[in-house]
């Protein structure tokens, strides 16, 4: 049971909280690359702030603060230069850097004042990997975004899928270090909602380890033993709020204190058939969490996983619960923020900073299974891998979340060689 102030420390993640400075030392993606290709300027709500980001005309990206500091006017209007982005009700202009470029009026009335030169907005830096965009929102040195092993995995189909979730954040990340819900959530209720109303194996022993990159939980189930690689390997909650799975990485972005943006990075190694594959575009898609009557969507894991944050109201009150032993990782991770919190307070860097360039050119994880997503296989032999290993591996569909459109599941199925290019229906 945590007390009203570890409480209020987990969850709050404004400007000068303690988790707010903390999660302010890393890198989060809050993007698609291809969205700000579509749409030129996008509206960004991140750690609690209000901020604009665009990709102006020369490439960059930029990442401001969503009111102008002349008059306060909405950026989101703005009109994207090749150099920044211009205020479109006084014209005031600004680069990347939060510098203002130029004042059109304010130059020509009086130019050897150079006004310009004093006045910058609120600029975060922003940088392109894995085709997302990621943002930092602390001092610095900044560190570099981490080069997660799967990011540099070739021959793969990737795509960024969107949920809006209206809870705290936090509440989102414990269900990282989570191993339970899986029987119960995402097999036995699944059973009783969808199949024949049968329970699954039952969980025996699980464990609970921390490294360098976040938490590994471990587990035994009936239908298997200690050789079996939920043991041996493990499942990652990765730092500070991600949960890893080897071909997906789930992130809980914080918006506010109430609201969270979960974002899912996705990889399909494509056959052997059509190797060498390269994606030129990443596309992204935001999947619905409620259905058109208003309902909770219950079909899929993570929107299995959405009611569940959901229902433990917009900020959980821990000082209600009772945790039991198959709760001692999340025990674990609230002494983890509560330890990396004080770090930042006291001046030193907080866990899982990565600022060697040669380290972060591939950064492994643990990885159950890794050879499901790097080796060259025909699709057939992959379905069946997968099958052999109890996990749903290449097939037409998207399973972790409702809603993927019809152009992005097209996309994915010629890529996997399920349809021809030419197909007039998906599968």
């Amino acid at each position: 049971m945590a007390s009203p102030a570890q409480n209020e420390r987990l969850t709050r993640v404004g400007p000068g909280t303690p988790m707010g400075e903390l999660l302010r030392r890393y890198w989060h993606p809050f993007a698609a690359a291809a969205e700000l290709d579509d749409l030129g300027i996008k509206p960004v709500k991140l750690l609690g702030e209000e901020l604009v980001a665009f990709r102006s005309g020369n490439g960059g990206y930029g990442l401001i603060d969503r009111q102008c500091p002349h008059r306060r006017a909405d950026m989101l209007h703005g009109i994207v230069e090749d150099d920044g982005i211009r205020c479109s009700y006084h014209g005031w202009c600004f680069g990347a850097s939060g510098q203002c470029l130029e004042q059109p009026f304010e130059d020509l009335a009086n130019p050897k004042a150079r006004f310009r030169d004093k006045i910058r907005t609120k600029a975060y830096r922003v940088e392109e990997k894995a085709g997302m965009l990621w943002a930092y929102m602390g001092p610095e040195p900044a560190p570099l975004v981490p080069n997660w092993e799967p990011f540099t995995w070739e021959n793969g189909f990737r795509q960024v899928v969107y949920a809006d979730v209206p809870c705290n954040w936090f509440q989102c990340q414990e269900n990282s270090l989570d191993p339970v819900h899986f029987e119960w959530m995402h097999r036995n209720w699944s059973s009783r909602l969808f199949g024949d109303g049968s329970y699954g194996p039952k969980h025996l022993e699980l464990k609970f380890d921390e490294f360098e990159f976040g938490h590994i939980y471990r587990r035994v189930r009936e239908d298997t033993d200690k050789s079996n690689q939920h043991w041996t390997v493990g499942a990652t909650a990765l730092w500070p709020n991600a949960f890893f799975l080897g071909d997906h990485i789930e992130w809980r972005i914080p918006v506010d204190d109430e609201n969270t943006l979960s974002i899912t990075w996705m990889f399909h190694r494509v056959p052997v058939d059509r190797e060498p594959y390269v994606q030129q575009r990443v596309p992204y898609w935001k999947g619905p969490v409620k259905d058109d009557q208003g309902n909770w969507i219950t079909s899929h894991v993570l929107n299995q996983d959405i009611v569940a944050w959901v229902g433990q109201g917009v900020i959980a009150d821990r000082t209600e619960e009772h945790l039991g032993q198959s709760d001692l990782g999340i025990a674990m991770l609230r002494r983890s923020f509560d330890k990396n919190m004080q770090l930042v307070a006291e001046g030193q860097d907080p866990k899982g900073l990565i600022r060697d360039p040669e380290r972060n050119m591939c950064v492994e994880l643990p990885i159950k299974h890794r050879e499901m997503f790097t080796s060259s296989m025909t699709l057939a032999e992959s379905r069946a891998m997968g099958d052999a290993l109890a996990y749903r591996l290449n097939r037409p569909d998207y399973q972790h979340q409702v809603g993927q459109p019809e152009a992005v599941k097209r996309e994915y199925q010629v890529a996997m060689g399920m349809i021809p290019e030419d197909a007039e229906h998906t599968i």
